[in-house]
């Protein structure tokens, strides 16, 4: 078999689908592996399973499968014209391969279907390595906020928010 069959099988092997009730306790797992690298600057866990919930309840969760596991989800809610994505989140041990990409072309294809005009975004900026990530994938940065006053801080950060138009 040559490499681009292996690399075009790989991908048929992978499958998308949206999250429902039973995926809470393996989505608050995957997401909260995924984001141990900002406990450099927040303290804690990123989600439990009551907020998993709650996001659920206002936009939804794509999760990319393979034949024996979650490896990766991203949360998608449609906020009028504008898409927002949050959560993104791979299994630590395959990050790299490829799986936040199809996850964000996944979310994008979404949004776009559903007649929205850009997809926005934001990060923590004691994470630069995400602004290569995303902009990769075309996104800018359109502005920043603070973060929330209650949250649990270990070192001075803000979000940096990110768009990118669909149309």
């Amino acid at each position: 078999m040559t490499a681009p069959a292996q690399s075009s099988l790989q991908l048929e092997d992978h499958r998308i689908r949206e999250a429902g009730p039973a995926d809470v306790e393996a989505l608050t797992h995957l997401i909260n592996a995924a984001f141990v690298v900002e406990q450099i600057a927040i303290e804690g866990d990123r989600v439990d399973p009551d907020k998993v919930r709650g996001y659920m309840a206002r936009g939804k969760f794509l999760l990319l499968e393979d034949q024996t596991a979650l490896l990766g989800c991203v949360y998608a809610e449609p906020r009028g014209e504008h898409g927002y994505v949050g959560l993104l989140s791979v299994d630590p041990a395959r990050q790299g391969a490829g799986l936040g990409r199809q996850l964000m072309a996944a979310v994008e294809k979404t949004f776009r279907e559903a007649g929205c005009a850009a997809v926005d975004l934001r990060i923590i900026s004691a994470r630069p390595e995400l602004l290569r990530f995303y902009a990769k994938l075309g996104y800018a940065e359109t502005g920043i906020s603070p973060m929330p006053v209650d949250a649990p801080l270990k070192m001075a950060c803000h979000f940096i928010h990110l768009s990118k138009p669909l149309r």
